[in-house]
């Protein structure tokens, strides 16, 4: 399966985002959307899973949670904007990964078991950090992800 992981779009959903997530099986968006029109754009290309971001203060964005939990197949996936809020212990609740944002910067690492990925900013540019989002590949032996760089 084929998660399309994106955050911190601020608003703007970048024709090259569109294209990445082309033939994602679901979406993730790890908050700060911007825009209520951004995610039914994501949900024209997958089902959509959204948090909450700082940024998203609108009366719109009342609906999103403030943490998700994504289950894909035995594997699940804890979904907040900023890691540190972070108030669990994700290998005691059994989470395979947790996917967070607003630091726009990506990120990827595995600590005691669990897959800490943060897609970066898909959004308008800060200072000079990357443009990008992650994929996401859910296999049966386990996770596999990738960046892409959205600035080509």
């Amino acid at each position: 399966m084929l998660i399309g992981v994106i955050s911190d779009t601020h608003g703007m959903l970048r024709p090259e985002a569109v294209l990445a997530l082309q033939g994602a099986d679901l979406i993730i968006h790890a908050g700060d959307v911007g825009k209520a029109e951004i995610l039914p754009e994501l949900r024209r290309i997958a089902p959509t899973f959204a948090v909450r971001g700082n940024v998203d203060t609108a009366l719109w964005a009342a609906t999103l949670p403030m943490t998700e939990v994504v289950e894909i197949g035995d594997q699940q996936l804890y979904v907040l904007h900023d890691l540190a809020t972070l108030d669990l212990d994700p290998v005691a609740a059994g989470f395979a990964a947790v996917i967070s944002g607003h630091s726009h910067k990506p990120l990827a690492e595995v600590r005691n078991g669990v897959l800490y990925l943060n897609p970066g900013s898909a959004g308008p540019r800060r200072f000079n950090l990357p443009i990008c989002l992650a994929r996401l590949h859910v296999t049966r032996r386990g996770l596999r992800h990738e960046f892409v760089d959205l600035a080509i």
